[in-house]
């Protein structure tokens, strides 16, 4: 049942979010390959392109993102699956943790090999009318195709281990799930730390659906905004999370490619050159854009109060604050490698490319050092003053023991 609620979820939130994106449309049956192959992605698996435009003309396109709104479904769901039968109870053998998580997998990677096959499509590209139409025909290049398929192994390499990340978190985040009496030393520090991140994470997306609601009333475009929420609002907000913190991305938009982003984001994206986008260059276009340090700010605060508060309360301020700089760091990694786009269309003929405006860039990039020293020295002082405050709350009494 875990597996196949995960993956009915999954379904669901990419059918309707391609469905609001205008997906439906798409020729010869191949929306339910299209929506099959968007959740392959969400779980890190691999979709190859592949074109044929002729003899003498040439199709290549490439595509990495992960829709991390199907993702991050998947993951609740899988995860809740997971501790339902563990729960009410206090520790639980490594075999017999092993042995579920096993079986669980098994079935994750027979459905996900069914889904993987049945993720591949081929679709034709028009050249439109006129001369570039005729001189195709003329040169066998008339109908030039572009499809994807899925890269199986690879696939089911990344599914598992996207699988087993989820499993060993909700392990980690759930305060009730029982572990090993091996690992139970290790839940007072790590616990907490990684609740306090999950909660972070799921209030940015919170409140990116807060905004998407405020802009689909106020401004319109209701199917649009319905996509991006469905198909991809943690691309968005999580790295505006980590451009708030002061961290930089490099990424540049080329061609009919779009970031489904606020103008002024794509303002900056769109230039000639690469472009770089902090809170320097976003606040160029829109001072407003300050704001996001004060949001930044309010939250890690929050989480760093919710993290101290549930840890032991002997433990010393400092202890805190170097907890919270790594999870923290951590989850700024985790942005970074899972918020990174890259993606490129081109049909040439003879050479020459960018056939009737087809061919285009779209690339957004970490400054991936920086963001996590950066996200050091935020989680070290938000986490010193969250002790603070936490213990400013605590009964009289409960600060016993206060040696480490």
């Amino acid at each position: 049942m875990t597996v196949l609620a995960g993956l009915i979820a999954m379904l669901v939130v990419a059918a309707l979010g391609l469905w609001a994106a205008g997906a439906a449309d798409l020729p010869d049956g191949a929306f339910p390959r299209v929506v099959a192959a968007t959740v392959v992605t969400a779980v890190g698996g691999s979709v190859k392109f592949a074109g044929n435009a002729g003899a003498i003309a040439e199709t290549r396109a490439g595509l990495t993102v992960l829709p991390l709104s199907v993702t991050l479904t998947g993951a609740l769901v899988v995860a809740a699956g997971f501790l339902r039968p563990l729960r009410h109870r206090a520790v639980t053998g490594a075999p017999e943790l092993a042995g579920w998580a096993g079986r669980v997998a098994v079935l994750w990677l027979l459905a996900l090999t069914a889904l993987a096959l049945a993720a591949r499509r081929t679709f034709a590209v028009s050249l439109g009318e006129g001369g570039l139409s005729e001189l195709g025909d003329l040169f066998g290049a008339s109908s030039p195709r572009v499809g994807f398929e899925t890269d199986v192994p690879v696939t089911l390499a990344f599914g598992l281990l996207w699988l087993a990340g989820v499993l060993v978190l909700a392990l980690l985040v759930s305060p009730g799930a029982p572990l090993p009496p091996r690992l139970l030393r290790f839940q007072e520090s790590v616990r907490p730390a990684a609740y306090a991140m999950v909660v972070l994470l799921l209030a940015y997306v919170a409140l990116g659906v807060v905004v998407a609601l405020v802009v689909a009333v106020t401004r319109g475009h209701a199917a649009q905004t319905l996509a991006v929420v469905l198909l991809g609002l943690p691309n968005l907000v999580w790295p505006v999370f980590t451009i708030g913190l002061g961290a930089t991305w490099d990424g540049r938009v080329e061609g009919p490619f779009g970031l489904p982003v606020p103008q002024v984001l794509d303002r900056v994206l769109r230039t000639p050159d690469v472009s770089t986008l902090n809170l320097g260059t976003l606040a160029e276009q829109d001072s407003r854009v300050w704001w996001l340090v004060v949001v930044d700010a309010v939250l890690l605060l929050a989480v760093a109060f919710l993290m101290a508060s549930r840890s032991p309360a002997h433990m010393r301020a400092w202890r805190h604050a170097l907890h919270m700089a790594v999870a923290l760091a951590l989850t700024v990694l985790a942005v970074c490698l899972l918020g990174r786009i890259d993606a490129h269309y081109g049909l040439s003929l003879f050479g020459i490319g960018d056939l009737g405006g087809l061919s285009g860039e779209l690339f957004l990039r970490p400054r991936l050092w920086a963001a996590l020293g950066i996200a050091l020295l935020w989680g070290l002082v938000t986490g010193f003053l969250g002790a603070l405050l936490a213990s400013r709350t605590r009964h009289h009494g409960e600060l016993e023991n206060p040696k480490d």
